[in-house]
């Protein structure tokens, strides 16, 4: 068997933008299969992210994804060398979680084949929460087991919603093994209605050395939308309520609360959360072309996970994503090269001003309800998996 092999830091190479692959899952999508997985992809590639994140909870998600990957036109213009793959491990069913050695090794192997590749650059224990401690530090070894003794992962990391447990779990890898944690990723709390993981979270994982610590779900699962949360959201209905009004605010500025909300959260994370971030190379996109950290300040960039399930989506998160980058950038000395136009750099600082200031007016909007988080697990929660 092979030994370790030796990596760089994580937080020196992961990419600042990261797609999320939840969406090619039914619980955003009635038919996942009917969705262009292999055209999307490939655009997304095309436009310069280098890195997707999925997992076996997400339905067919791995393997809609290894699917595109693996087309004939990817596989000839983006080798697996250019891209990360990020996946989870643990979480079976809504309700139903094993974090075993025996199942971490079986899932592993079953990623490995779903994904079409060799070997998996980051892998999450999926919501910690659901389980143990004690089950989560086992897992983790496993994980890193794996890692050092067979070479099919790279970095190890956990993910989870409630801070407390993020960054707990976090301080006690780093004391009981002395290595700390190479991501964890929280979502749902980055938010233009919850900021926890900057001011609670941010101070804890830095002092447990953790190497990036990923955004996901600037949409507060779904719940920051004009059309109002999904059914199974497990907010209050006094919140949902509240996001309605802030609904109505961001109309009267004839902006959708949801185009706010993916502006404050990447902006805001880009530069605030550097501290746990990466120095990878950013997204150019429209057009694509490599570029460094450098290009745009300098430091480390905050990592953030974005879904989008068709080319629009994909078009109008990318534009915002670029829109930013431009606002960071020395001037108009590279969005005009790049055959971007001349006023996309004002516009860059002026729309980022406006959406401040919304971002302001929605907070006075949620009062109390500003910072809320949801139980999770909910009430009356038992794991339903059965062993064979």
């Amino acid at each position: 068997m092979p030994g370790r092999i030796p990596h760089p830091p994580l937080q020196d190479i992961l990419p600042p933008l990261i797609f999320g692959c939840a969406t090619f899952n039914h619980q955003y999508n009635a038919d996942p299969f009917a969705l262009d997985t292999e055209g999307l992809v490939y655009k997304t590639l095309s436009l310069g992210v280098r890195a997707f994140d999925t997992s076996p909870y997400y339905g067919p998600s791995e393997e809609l994804l290894g699917a595109a990957l693996n087309s004939e036109r990817t596989r000839r213009d983006f080798p697996r060398s250019e891209y990360f793959l990020l996946t989870k491990v643990g979480r079976i069913g809504g309700e139903s979680f094993d974090y075993s050695p025996e199942w971490i090794r079986q899932s592993i192997k079953r990623s490995l084949q779903r994904l079409r590749t060799n070997y998996l650059d980051v892998v999450y224990c999926h919501d910690v929460e659901f389980v143990s401690d004690d089950e989560t530090v086992t897992a983790v070894k496993e994980l890193r087991r794996i890692r050092d003794q067979e070479g099919t992962i790279k970095y190890v990391g956990i993910s989870g919603y409630p801070i407390e447990t993020l960054c707990r779990l976090a301080e006690r890898i780093l004391v009981e093994t002395g290595e700390p944690l190479d991501a964890v990723m929280s979502y749902a709390n980055f938010t233009v209605q919850n900021t926890t993981l900057l001011t609670e979270g941010v101070p804890r994982l830095r002092a447990a050395r953790v190497g990036v610590v990923p955004n996901a779900s600037p949409l507060g699962m779904g719940l920051l939308r004009k059309v109002g949360p999904p059914s199974w959201h497990p907010g209050r209905d006094v919140l949902k309520d509240a996001v309605k009004q802030a609904s109505d605010f961001c109309e009267e500025y004839e902006d959708a609360i949801e185009v706010v909300s993916i502006r404050y959260a990447l902006e805001r994370w880009l530069l605030e959360g550097g501290v746990v971030g990466s120095r990878g190379e950013p997204a150019a996109g429209v057009p694509y072309r490599r570029q460094t950290v450098e290009q745009v300040g300098g430091g480390k960039l905050g990592v953030s996970v974005m879904g989008v399930s068709n080319d629009a989506e994909l078009t109008r998160t990318m534009q915002v994503w670029r829109s930013i980058l431009d606002g960071m950038e020395d001037q108009q000395l590279v969005p005009v090269p790049a055959g971007r136009w001349k006023k996309d750099h004002q516009w860059s600082i002026s729309r980022s001003k406006t959406v401040a200031l919304m971002a302001d007016g929605i907070k006075d909007i949620y009062g109390d309800l500003y910072n809320y988080v949801w139980p999770s697990p909910g009430p009356g929660y038992v794991n339903q998996h059965r062993k064979a």
